[in-house]
């Protein structure tokens, strides 16, 4: 296959998420007039099944975003806020923004709708150990109106910073510290977020990232990802579910998409679902339907998903907070060549980076796998000391 002119991102993965849509007690709306990003409509508790062992205070609130799509206007996005038990301390709580994984792209699929798998509760729960409150944002277009763009990183950006905003001027015990935090899409989503930051919400003091699972695409990687696992003989691979969900978000705002050129015959009566099915459920139908790469995609697929290929690009990979990021040497949703790309890249870029290899450790494994790492790093940034860069990692 042909591959555009294009050096991309591309996050794939991987949260879980059940396909609940059951809202918690009504919201109370917030008070009219001010129309700015960050401004909070709605308030909620939040349910204690959909939130975190041993939290304090937890809401699930719905504030405007700047409309990633386009780039100006607002529209209603959702997330949810968790705080630590107790008193918070002087200054308040400082801030963990997750940026979640894979869910789907139907509303139903919200993050904030549904209880954290164990690995993200675990996950979150220790950064919650460490002294944060947790904001967590749905992204655009998930668990509200519209389409959700999924792997745009703008409107991923975009998503987070406003829920920072809003999370600030709505709960007086947290503290404008900030840590960003993602794994497999919400690592690129991470990075996205280090990277529109200071020039769209300098107000924001981000003290670094962390991000576990997270590709970075070009072309010759991405020729030779797909080369690879459309080969005879190469199986079920789960980019199949992330290239449906890519596709629906383009088809849901692009009028002059046409899947059939993207997917093949056997692989579309699987596609026209993605728009409704949680991810579990949408892997499940693909593996039922016998699909592969090799039968799945068609010699047009990257020159069709060339408007969302270009909508996952980061505005710089200079970003001006370090970087810390985790690689599984078993992961095979997300190759560790990917992965190894993104810091070389923003290494030359002149990030500092600190990256971490995994022996052993499979995609959804590194998460919890690198939580000690990720400690000491973050003690180092939120102090304000020096981050040892480390742009040639080996196994560990």
């Amino acid at each position: 296959m042909p591959l555009p002119p294009l050096r991309k991102f591309i996050p794939l993965l991987a949260g879980t998420a059940l396909c609940v849509s059951t809202l918690a007690t009504p919201a109370i709306a917030a008070p009219s007039g001010v129309q700015k990003p960050g401004t909070v409509t709605a308030s909620t508790p939040l349910a204690d099944a959909l939130g975190l062992p041993d939290a304090g205070r937890a809401l699930r609130i719905t504030y405007l975003a700047t409309n990633g799509i386009t780039g100006r206007g607002l529209v209603p996005v959702t997330a949810e806020i968790i705080l630590p038990a107790g008193p918070a301390p002087q200054g308040g709580w400082p801030i963990v923004a997750w940026a979640h994984g894979t869910v789907g792209v139907d509303d139903s699929c919200a993050p904030s709708l549904n209880s954290y798998s164990d690995r993200n509760r675990t996950y979150l729960s220790t950064w919650m150990k460490r002294g944060f409150a947790i904001v967590a944002t749905d992204y655009q277009g998930l668990g509200t109106p519209g389409t959700h763009p999924y792997l745009d990183t703008r409107v991923e950006a975009y998503s987070v910073l406003d829920s920072l905003r809003a999370a600030l001027a709505t709960v007086p015990d947290l503290q404008n510290r900030i840590m960003i935090v993602g794994q497999s899409q919400g690592g690129g989503a991470a990075v996205a977020t280090a990277a529109y930051a200071p020039t769209y919400a300098p107000d924001l003091d981000i003290r670094g990232t962390v991000a576990t699972g997270t590709p970075y695409v070009t072309p010759e990687l991405l020729g030779g990802l797909l080369k690879a696992a459309s080969q005879p003989g190469a199986g079920y691979s789960p980019l199949i579910n992330y290239v449906f969900y890519l596709a629906a978000g383009l088809e849901g705002r692009n009028p002059h998409f046409r899947p059939e050129q993207a997917f093949t015959p056997k692989a579309l009566p699987v596609y026209r679902n993605a728009a409704h099915e949680c991810l579990t459920s949408l892997s499940r139908q693909a593996k039922d339907a016998g699909l592969t790469l090799q039968n799945t995609l068609q010699p047009t697929f990257l020159k069709a998903m060339s408007p969302a290929l270009k909508d996952m690009a980061f505005p710089t990979l200079k970003l001006a907070r370090p970087l810390f990021t985790g690689t599984g040497t078993e992961d095979r949703d997300v190759p560790p060549a990917l992965q190894l790309g993104l810091v070389k890249a923003a290494c030359a870029a002149g990030s500092t980076v600190q990256a971490h290899i995994y022996r052993g450790l499979d995609h959804s494994q590194v998460v919890n796998g690198s939580l000690p790492d990720s400690a000491t790093f973050t003690t180092a940034v939120m102090t304000g000391q020096p981050v040892t860069p480390q742009c040639n990692p080996v196994p560990q």
